[in-house]
């Protein structure tokens, strides 16, 4: 890692107006600033007016994976720095990223955008109790997980900046070029069939895993999420259900169960059952009127991986 150079990757629509400047001058006070900017518009959409006037705009299909899942003959360095369009970096982010990776000897480092440690107490405790986010007992200086039902396990007091993970949030991290485009993200596409791609980082990161590189969480990084809001409501909430029901099935059938050792299987199976029962009632008291558009996601996963099987 001699030669520090990367190319600063964005993915938008070209909406993010004020965040979007930001991270365009933020990307340009670096401590070492990247070679080129390449913005992956989606088509159709209107080129932001916000501008540091370095940038190369490249227009490409629109999609959390198809903007993201692309072949980049235009950058032409070692590194890629992928972001998406509302993020705020400290002057020296970039910098400190190349050095974790260097300290750590990794091959990836993503900033812990969704810090699950922060979550407040009685959330963490509902999440628990469903298995899909779990506080992870024991190994303090481990990140994030993937765990055997494809549900995240998360270090409850991370310690230090950096921690070896399997999965992350995606929007803010550092690979190889090569590394990046050996995972074959655009097997993955079917994220894209859903309202919302969810769980898109999780299935790029977990392929990386499986592909052996070694993966960094960077806690106190210096890069910002600005559009961090959390509400879900109406429309948004009903789509993200489907979303979540249908694309969390195949992502654990076509990756996670596989990789399981021969023994771990039954365990995953009925602890699944159990997190699919406590889902149920959890949604039933909540959010009743989408427990219908859960089951027709897991109905479309199955008949998803059933056309899978048979190659159609």
């Amino acid at each position: 890692m001699e030669k520090l150079e990367y190319c600063a990757v964005i993915r938008t629509i070209g909406r993010a107006g004020r965040m979007y400047q930001r991270l365009l001058d933020s990307l340009a006070s670096q401590t070492i600033p990247p070679k080129k900017i390449l913005v992956y518009l989606a088509e159709g959409y209107d080129r932001p007016t916000e501008t540091i006037g370095i940038e190369q705009i490249v227009r490409v299909s629109k999609g959390m994976v198809a903007q993201r899942a692309l072949p980049y003959d235009e950058v032409d360095t070692e590194w890629m720095l992928m972001l998406d369009d509302d993020i705020n970096i400290a002057p020296n982010g970039v910098e400190r990223m190349f050095q974790g990776l260097k300290d750590c000897s990794a091959d990836v480092c993503a900033v812990d955008a969704l810090p699950h440690h922060t979550i407040p107490l009685l959330q963490k405790i509902v999440m628990a109790s469903m298995l899909s986010s779990i506080p992870r007992i024991g190994g303090k200086k481990r990140g994030y997980r993937v765990s055997c039902m494809g549900s995240d396990v998360y270090n409850p007091a991370p310690s230090g900046d950096f921690a070896l993970s399997t999965t992350n949030a995606g929007m803010a991290f550092i690979c190889r070029k090569t590394d990046f485009l050996a995972i074959h993200f655009e097997e993955d596409l079917w994220l894209d069939d859903s309202p919302y791609a969810i769980p898109d980082d999780k299935v790029m990161f977990f392929k990386m895993h499986l592909a052996g590189l070694k993966i960094l969480t960077h806690y106190n990084s210096g890069f910002t999420h600005l559009d961090a809001a959390t509400s879900v409501t109406g429309e948004r909430a009903a789509k993200i259900a489907y979303s979540h029901a249908r694309n969390n099935k195949i992502f654990y059938e076509l990756y996670v169960r596989p990789n399981l050792p021969a023994w771990k299987r039954p365990l995953a199976t009925v602890l699944r059952l159990y997190q699919q029962c406590a889902a149920f009632v959890y949604n039933t008291l909540r959010d009743r009127k989408n427990n219908s558009l859960r089951r027709k996601g897991l109905r479309d996963a199955k008949e998803f991986l059933k056309l899978k099987k048979y190659g159609k």
